[in-house]
């Protein structure tokens, strides 16, 4: 049984009708290829759906990002809900769907709210996307999704550029034709729905990627340096929040967040930095190597995703904005 039938089994339990309605071609739970219709009392609502097993709090704003252009029509279909992301998902009007039979849905008349069903033992967590997604073939896919122009490099070229064995490369790239994200044309290969493998990629990098990259963790006293501090002094680069409100002049950071190398000393004792596990300044690792538009800067898909990962409304909005721009850009 396939997650969109358990799903779709249980929700019929509380007397709707509920029946898939393919289109296209369905890509591993990777992209909303699937249409449901529900029904009830002659009333009859069709959703276009988004499948996502094992489901974090730190996917909520990508998944707020994607569900987004479907408006009351988007529908999340997921292994397992918990009580507190169900909370979440209701209150961004989020309706959704699971496979332990939780479920929310607004559509009056119909109107289903259960949450507090245990997760089926049947539909283990798992991640929907292979191996392209885990954390080598993470950095592949960066690379790809800030300069689509590599695709057409030699396998052993590219491993270099992205900072992976070369065996990787293969791997990903195979994985990711599968997906739809990488095809040919005219005998060339290219990337296509960057947008949307920039908001898969998103998604698993604050869960699998960025906690190996973390080097510290700090406490500042004040962060009122954030719009003036020339980072490259230090051999680094700003992301996340000080990153989102320098690009977009909308949000004033609350946390920092920077990229290098290694840690420089200089850089903790000029901005009076103190170890603390739970602080407000994160340090990680820069696994690029190559410079975005501002040098002071990550590159913006990076921004985007660490924006996205706090789960903020402003920065998820800061978050869109980038996006938008980005794509405009390329428009």
């Amino acid at each position: 049984m396939t997650l969109l039938d358990a799903a779709l089994e249980n929700l019929r339990r509380y007397g709707v009708t509920a029946a898939a309605q393919p289109f296209g071609r369905v890509r591993h739970d990777a992209a909303a290829d699937v249409r449901v219709r529900i029904g009830y009392g002659g009333h009859e609502v069709t959703y276009r759906v988004e499948l996502k097993r094992g489901l974090r709090r730190q996917a909520l704003g990508t998944l707020i990002h994607q569900l987004e252009p479907h408006g009351r029509q988007g529908l999340l279909v997921a292994d397992y809900v918990t009580p507190p992301l169900a909370d979440e998902l209701r209150e961004h009007g989020i309706q959704f769907i699971d496979a332990a039979g939780n479920a929310y849905l607004d559509q009056p008349p119909l109107l289903v709210w259960i949450k507090g069903e245990k997760s089926a033992a049947a539909m283990p967590a798992r991640e929907p996307t292979g191996r392209a997604f885990q954390p080598s073939g993470l950095q592949v896919i960066f690379a790809l999704i800030c300069r689509p122009e590599w695709v057409t490099l030699r396998y052993r070229e590219l491993a270099r550029r992205a900072g992976v064995a070369h065996g990787t490369v293969g791997w990903v790239m195979t994985e990711l034709a599968g997906l739809g994200f990488v095809t040919e044309m005219r005998g060339q290969r290219i990337v296509v729905q960057r947008e949307r493998l920039l908001q898969q990629w998103a998604e698993f990098y604050p869960r699998l990627l960025r906690p190996r990259l973390l080097l510290g963790r700090f406490r500042a006293e004040t962060l009122e340096w954030w719009n003036t501090l020339d980072p490259t002094a230090y051999g680094a680069v700003l992301g996340g929040e000080l990153a989102g409100g320098r690009l977009t002049k909308y949000l004033r950071p609350g946390t920092a967040t920077f990229y290098t190398p290694g840690i420089a000393p200089k850089l903790l004792l000029d901005l009076k930095l103190r170890t603390d596990p739970a602080g407000n300044v994160e340090i990680y690792r820069k696994f690029w190597t190559f410079d975005a538009a501002d040098a002071a800067l990550a590159p913006e898909p990076l921004v985007y995703a660490d924006l996205m990962a706090t789960g903020d409304g402003r920065c998820i909005e800061t978050a869109r904005m980038i996006f938008e721009k980005m794509f405009a850009d390329h428009d």
